[in-house]
């Protein structure tokens, strides 16, 4: 490097200023021991990135007056839950529950219908995707527990087939 700093001449500093406007380089600094050369291009120094917010600890501890998620169910929700006798159909993701393919046609299935194993018996949208959802089981539509355009959650039981 002290070959650089020996041979620095006007001609050399306009060579590494073009360089730098090619590149668009905002600075560029050579430094031999105590001889340093910077050389500023047009572009500023970017500013720092912003300093993200601290991302909330996801280990602590719930606090212990928030209700465990079977003790929030109500007494009918609970006596619901406990008379339901069939297979229940869950939500596989998060997202809201179509009954129909599209709002003018049929509904997929209907309480009382036969459905076999691999028929599509609804859609959860997420994120703008149509997800078509297939019965898992052989049997008849016993209940359907949300409505049309409903939100459902992951795991949320959505129909009853016996």
């Amino acid at each position: 490097m002290s070959q650089i700093l020996d041979m620095v001449d006007i001609e050399t500093i306009e060579k590494l200023a073009d360089i730098i406007n090619k590149k668009e380089l905002s600075e560029l600094t050579i430094a031999d021991g105590e001889r340093t050369i910077t050389i500023k291009g047009k572009k500023p120094v970017p500013p720092p990135p912003p300093a993200m917010p601290p991302m909330p600890f996801m280990g602590a501890p719930m606090p212990q007056n928030i209700p465990a998620p079977e003790d929030a169910l109500s007494a009918t929700e609970q006596n619901e839950a406990a008379e339901v006798n069939g297979n229940i159909v869950k939500s596989p993701i998060v997202g809201t529950f179509y009954a129909a393919p599209s709002p003018d046609k049929p509904p997929f299935v209907k309480i009382g219908d036969t459905v076999k194993k691999g028929d599509v018996i609804m859609i959860i949208e997420s994120m703008k995707l149509m997800n078509e959802v297939q019965s898992d089981y052989d049997g008849v539509v016993e209940s359907i527990l949300v409505s049309d355009g409903q939100t459902v959650e992951y795991d949320q039981p959505v129909m009853v087939i016996k």
